[in-house]
């Protein structure tokens, strides 16, 4: 069964950076549509951002380009989220999600495999 553990939130001031990971089992990063979610109080259906199985394939919600940055090392079979410059309005839990196919997906509507989550808090 595909499963996937993310890691690496914390607690940073705004400004600050955190770099999040994604432990994928069950399949490998050249198998699966993958990216970073998400919730916020106004619900969004789009993913914060998301790769396909090619590493120019990628996709970054409006509110994070610039700031973020996704990538994967396909040796260790997982997925990194790098936030830079940090504001209150990202503090969340992120979540990694995937599923089994070729080409991008950018709604979390799409995505069946989840991981439980990582709190990320930022706070002066």
């Amino acid at each position: 069964q595909l499963q996937l553990v993310e890691s690496g939130g914390g607690l940073v001031q705004p400004g600050g950076s955190l770099k999040l990971s994604c432990a994928l089992s069950g399949a490998t990063l050249d198998d699966v549509a993958i990216g970073w979610f998400r919730h916020l109080p106004v619900a969004d259906h789009d993913g914060v951002s998301c790769i396909g199985t090619t590493d120019d394939n990628t996709y970054y919600a409006d509110s994070v380009k610039g700031r973020f940055t996704i990538s994967r090392d396909k040796a260790k079979n997982t997925l990194y989220l790098q936030m830079n410059s940090l504001k209150p309005e990202d503090t969340a839990v992120y979540y990694c999600a995937a599923r089994h196919t070729t080409i991008i997906y950018t709604t979390k509507d799409e995505y069946e495999f989840w991981g439980q989550g990582t709190q990320v808090t930022v706070s002066s």
